[in-house]
């Protein structure tokens, strides 16, 4: 018995096997523990829409895209974590395996420092320049400042397990983020219920949680001495090991950045329609983050598949890897889809009370459900490009896709549905723009993998 947990914590060598078997043994704990991430948010958002009511649930909801554009430092410094730290382990380098995770953590405590100066200063501007309500403005702007005060525990976990899901160890990073959800959950309940504290008790919540995940991910790290080394001489960034982390993570952190500052700029169309709207916008996006978790899961585990291959010169694996987790992970997305056509009005019935909203937003939602799909083969397919190291044609795909699509599309619908009982045009106008994108997006990446673009990128790191 010991031996088998011994096992099932230990990382997963990625370069042997069955491609397919490996990436679904490797999903379904890293599945799980998005899952439980997505928790976070959600479990704020029916506390707070249970317990306070409609209006602090749209204040949680349209804090979100100013959240997420303060966060694309940390999210570029986890994607080049993973795939620096997956072609170090698959090549079994351990000297720079050693010297790029001291160098991701120490980079992590520098963002972290400038988030927590730049953020209390911005975000009150930032949510008066998307027409937040005056009813919603004091509860958004607090639930931002306590998680900006916090947010290094956010940030340290998000890299360490991204460390942790490159060396082929994903269920570790799964079972902090679980015991952290579970306390964040009853922390989230005593705080609004309780103690009143409303939307700044979410927050705060999420915060202790965090930490607490962070601290977990980080002594798991500090035992892994057959692996690496960890000591403060690895903690002194050098140039050469900073330069990749940045170079490989900056595209995905540009791509966060800009799906951020367009979520910025289609919130303010979002505000127009009015308070219900942006709470049935809320619900449908909590719902989404759940839905999405596989295809981003998938995403994530063909990064590593394709970087710990890459590392170890087996080219023939990445490919027949990538056909292999794209079908498997199309196949879980149909079953998804079907789920949410049949159950998705009792899942909008979790997060208020009130009859109309639930309807509205199940509306929107099957307006989506088509492009769940998509987004499954966009993510596997991009995962393959960034493990072998060609992290701008996806940032690329990312930027056309949601500046000169999405963005246009929305409003341009908007404008032509305009009348004299919707004179801001038609509120699904939202969601048909992002299924749109999301389809040709899946079109476009399709192309580029088929180009090979991602093959000379790989083809340069083995050496060839």
């Amino acid at each position: 018995m010991l031996q088998r947990l011994k096992k099932l914590f230990a990382p997963i060598d990625m370069t042997e096997g069955k491609p397919g078997r490996q990436i679904v043994a490797f999903t379904i704990p890293m599945l799980i523990g998005n899952i439980a991430q997505q928790l976070y948010n959600t479990v704020d958002s029916i506390i707070v829409g249970r317990f306070v009511g409609d209006n602090a649930l749209a204040a949680v909801g349209g804090a979100g895209p100013i959240l997420n554009l303060l966060l694309v430092l940390f999210v570029g410094i986890s994607v080049g974590a993973g795939i620096v730290v997956a072609q170090y382990f698959g090549a079994k380098q351990r000297e720079d395996l050693s010297k790029s995770i001291g160098c991701c953590i120490t980079l992590t405590g520098i963002s972290s420092l400038i988030v927590m100066v730049i953020a209390p200063l911005v975000t009150k501007p930032l949510l008066r320049l998307l027409q937040t309500p005056d009813s919603l403005i004091d509860w958004c702007n607090s639930y931002l400042l306590i998680l900006f005060i916090g947010i290094a525990g956010c940030a340290y976990y998000n890299i360490l397990g991204g460390i942790l899901r490159g060396l082929g160890d994903s269920v570790s990073a799964l079972i902090y983020l679980l015991v952290a959800t579970v306390i964040n959950m009853v922390l989230d309940y005593v705080f609004v219920a309780y103690f009143s504290m409303g939307v700044a008790g979410v927050a705060l919540a999420t915060v202790i949680a965090q930490f607490i995940s962070a601290f977990l991910s980080l002594r798991k790290l500090s035992k892994m001495r057959d692996i690496f080394d960890m000591g403060k001489e690895y903690l002194m960034p050098e140039k050469s090991y900073m330069g990749t982390v940045i170079r490989l993570g900056l595209p995905s952190g540009l791509t966060q950045a800009i799906f951020s500052m367009s979520a910025i700029v289609v919130q303010t169309l979002t505000n127009s329609f009015g308070e219900m709207f942006i709470a049935a916008n809320v619900i449908v996006m909590r719902v989404d983050g759940f839905v999405m978790m596989p295809a981003f899961s998938f995403g994530s585990a063909m990064t590593t598949y394709a970087g710990q291959n890459v590392g170890a010169r087996k080219m023939d694996r990445v490919t027949k890897g990538a056909k292999d987790g794209t079908l498997i992970a199309v196949g879980t997305s149909v079953v998804i889809t079907v789920l949410i056509l049949l159950f998705g009005q009792y899942l909008m019935a979790i997060f208020t009370k009130t009859p109309e909203l639930v309807e509205l937003s199940f509306e929107m939602m099957k307006i989506l459900v088509v492009g769940y799909i998509a987004m499954e083969v966009t993510q596997c397919l991009s995962g393959v490009m960034r493990g072998a190291g060609d992290t701008l044609t996806p940032m690329w795909i990312s930027i056309v896709t949601t500046v000169l699509i999405r963005i246009p599309v929305a409003y341009g619908i908007a404008y032509i549905t305009r009348s004299e009982t919707a004179p801001g045009g038609d509120s699904a106008c939202i969601f048909i723009s992002l299924l749109i994108s999301w389809v040709l997006g899946a079109l476009i990446t399709m192309l580029f993998y088929k180009i090979g673009k991602w093959k000379s990128k790989a083809a340069a790191i083995m050496g060839d």
